[in-house]
C-alpha cells in the first residue's frame, strides 16, 4: 500500500517526515518538485509533480491519498480515491460535498478521514475525552446544565505591536474575518455576522493563568452531535472559537473597519493588497518561534452549582523541531494515516476519532509535541 502525500506546504512537513522515517511507502506529490525536494529530499527520491490524472494512473486499491492542498482539491481527490477503492485523509473541515460521499465511501469500503489536524482535530479528541469522562463520572445527570468551550489560536511567542504574525498568506485570515458564526450562549443560538462583534475575554488555566481575547468562529452547533451530546441535555453554552493575544482587537480595529466596506471584485483586490502588506510587515522571521494555545472545557451545573468541570489546556511553541503549528497540524494527520492502514477507522466519511483507545493513543503522541498539556479539574 502506498501513501500518496499531496502538498508539502509549511504545515505538512513533520507528519510527512514521520511517515517516511517510520518506513511507510510514501509517494510525495507537490506542484513544485524543487520545493518538495528541499523539504524531504534527504529522506526520499519518490517526489512527483502533482497532477490528478497522473495520481489516478498509479493509485491502487487500499492506497491512501493525503491532501494537504488547498481546500478545493479535497473533494475531487476523495472522489478519485473512492473510484479506485483507495482511502483519503485531510486535516480540513468536512464540507457538505465531502459529507455527501459517505454512502459511496461505505459501498466502496474505504475511509474518508477529515478534521485530523490541530483545529479541527486535536480539539475533537479533547472534546471526546471530556464527554466520555463526564458520562462515566458520579456527577453525570442528563438534567445537568452544560457549558462547552473550545478556543484555539496560533499566536506569536514574542508579541509584536500587531498582536499577530503570519506563517503563510494572510488572505485566509482576512477572508475568515468576513465569515459569520453561530454558537450557543444563554441557551439560545447566537448568530454573529463578524467576529469582532462577539469578542470576549477568556482566562486560560495555564500554570500561570493567562488572559486572551476570544471569539466564536464558523457554526459550532453541529458539533454537539459530533461530540455525542444528547438532544435532551440542557446546553447553556456551546462555542468553538479563535483565541488571540490581548490587544488584538485594538491593533486590528482599522482592519475591521475597512473589511466592512469591501465588496465585489474591487473588494477582493483590496483584500489581496492588504494580505501582501501584512505578509511584508508581520511574517515570522527565520527561526522565530510561533505559539499555539488550545483550551477545551466542559462544565456541568446542577441547580446553578458546578458539579463537574474539566479543561484540557495545551501550550506549544516553535523550537529546534520547527514550528508548533506544523507539528500540531501534520503529525495528527500522520496518526490518522496509520489508523487507516491498521483498519482502525471504519469505511465512510469521518472526523477525528471518538474511539477511546485511539483518542488516548493520539493524545499520548500529542503530549510529546507540546511543551505543556494537562487536564485541569476545576472542582477538585
Amino acid at each position: 500500500m502506498t501513501i500518496h502525500w499531496c502538498g508539502t506546504g509549511l504545515s505538512a512537513i513533520p507528519g510527512l517526515r514521520r511517515l517516511i522515517e517510520g518506513g511507510h511507502k510514501v509517494a510525495v506529490w507537490n506542484r513544485t518538485v524543487e520545493k518538495a525536494k528541499a523539504e524531504v529530499g534527504d529522506l526520499t527520491d519518490d517526489i512527483r509533480a502533482f497532477d490528478i490524472d497522473a495520481l489516478g494512473a498509479v493509485l491502487e486499491k487500499g492506497d491512501i491519498i493525503v491532501s494537504m492542498l488547498p481546500g478545493d482539491w479535497h473533494v475531487p481527490l476523495a472522489e478519485l480515491a473512492i473510484s479506485k477503492e483507495a482511502n483519503f485523509v485531510s486535516s480540513s473541515y468536512i464540507a457538505p460535498e465531502m459529507r455527501a460521499l459517505d454512502d459511496k465511501a461505505r459501498e466502496a469500503g474505504v475511509a474518508l478521514v477529515n478534521e485530523v489536524g490541530l483545529d479541527p482535530g486535536i480539539d475533537h479528541l479533547m472534546a471526546h475525552a471530556l464527554v466520555a469522562d463526564y458520562r462515566a463520572s458520579d456527577a453525570f445527570d442528563p438534567q445537568n446544565h452544560l457549558s462547552f468551550i473550545s478556543y484555539c489560536g496560533g499566536i506569536p511567542k514574542n508579541p509584536n505591536p500587531f498582536r499577530y504574525k503570519f506563517s503563510w498568506s494572510p488572505l485566509g485570515v482576512l477572508k475568515a474575518l468576513r465569515s459569520p458564526s453561530k454558537s450557543i450562549r444563554d441557551y439560545a443560538p447566537l448568530d454573529v455576522a463578524r467576529p469582532w462583534d462577539a469578542i470576549s475575554s477568556y482566562i486560560a488555566p495555564l500554570p500561570a493563568p493567562e488572559s486572551f481575547e476570544v471569539y466564536p468562529n464558523r457554526d459550532s452547533i453541529p458539533f454537539k452531535a459530533e461530540y455525542q451530546f444528547e438532544d435532551h441535555w440542557p446546553v447553556k453554552e456551546f462555542v468553538r472559537g479563535t483565541l488571540r493575544l490581548n490587544g488584538w482587537a485594538d491593533a486590528w480595529s482599522d482592519v475591521f473597519t475597512e473589511i466592512e466596506t469591501l465588496t465585489g471584485p474591487e473588494g477582493d483586490a483590496r483584500l489581496k493588497e492588504m494580505s501582501d502588506q501584512f505578509w511584508e510587515e508581520n511574517a515570522y522571521d527565520e527561526g522565530e518561534p510561533d505559539r499555539v494555545v488550545l483550551c477545551v472545557g466542559l462544565k456541568a451545573e446542577k441547580e446553578g452549582v458546578e458539579v463537574w468541570h474539566k479543561t484540557y489546556v495545551m501550550d506549544a511553541w516553535g523550537d529546534e523541531r520547527g514550528t508548533a503549528m506544523a507539528r500540531l497540524v501534520s503529525i495528527p494527520v500522520s496518526l490518522a494515516v496509520e489508523a487507516v492502514l491498521n483498519r482502525a477507522i471504519p469505511a465512510g466519511v469521518h472526523a477525528a476519532p471518538s474511539d477511546p483507545k485511539l483518542v488516548q493513543g493520539w493524545m499520548d503522541e500529542i503530549d510529546t509535541l507540546a511543551q505543556h498539556l494537562q487536564i485541569v479539574d476545576h472542582t477538585a
